[in-house]
């Protein structure tokens, strides 16, 4: 059984994964406008993550008897200046959610909630490899700086990504 606290943290974090995903399509939408594929599969296979990320907390808060309350969601940037720009803030957006998370298992600690604290430890593990991800490939792109050649490689790296099949317990 959640406390109240625990619930209503839980059901802000739903809302907060599901800005993360509606953030990673925007993202997607404007590497489709500047024609750069792999960075459009990269970002949508992140919103595609991000809505897994969502629908596991919105399935975790229904089995421990919670409420689940969705609220309004945020409209996301539609603009950035370069590919690094949209790397950066998706780097400072991963590090933000790391924070959340972090939040929320202090939460679940003080609150003696072992099985949200159980539930969270997957999402602790998978912010490392968000972060660790999202970091090589900005600094992928600090790198090559303004060449073409070294953009169109690291777009055609981002076109291999696919879906994780890792998934948290529920």
């Amino acid at each position: 059984m959640l406390t109240e606290k625990m619930e209503a943290k839980l059901n802000e974090h739903i809302n907060a994964e599901l800005y993360s995903a509606y953030l990673y399509l925007s993202m997607s939408a404007y590497f489709k406008s500047i024609d750069l594929p792999g960075f459009v599969n990269w970002m949508q296979v992140q919103f595609e993550e991000e809505m897994s990320h969502a629908m596991k907390f919105f399935e975790f808060v229904d089995n421990m008897n919670g409420r689940i309350r969705l609220a309004t969601i945020q409209a996301p940037p539609v603009e950035w200046e370069s590919p690094v720009e949209v790397f950066q803030e998706t780097y400072d957006h991963e590090r933000s959610v790391s924070e959340q998370i972090f939040k929320l298992v202090s939460l679940s600690l003080e609150e003696n909630d072992h099985a949200t604290n159980n539930f969270l430890q997957w999402f602790v593990a998978e912010q490392v490899e968000e972060e660790s991800s999202v970091k090589s490939i900005l600094s992928k792109l600090k790198f090559i700086g303004d060449s073409k050649s070294g953009l169109f490689m690291v777009d055609q790296e981002l076109a291999k990504r696919t879906v994780s099949t890792d998934t948290a317990p529920v």
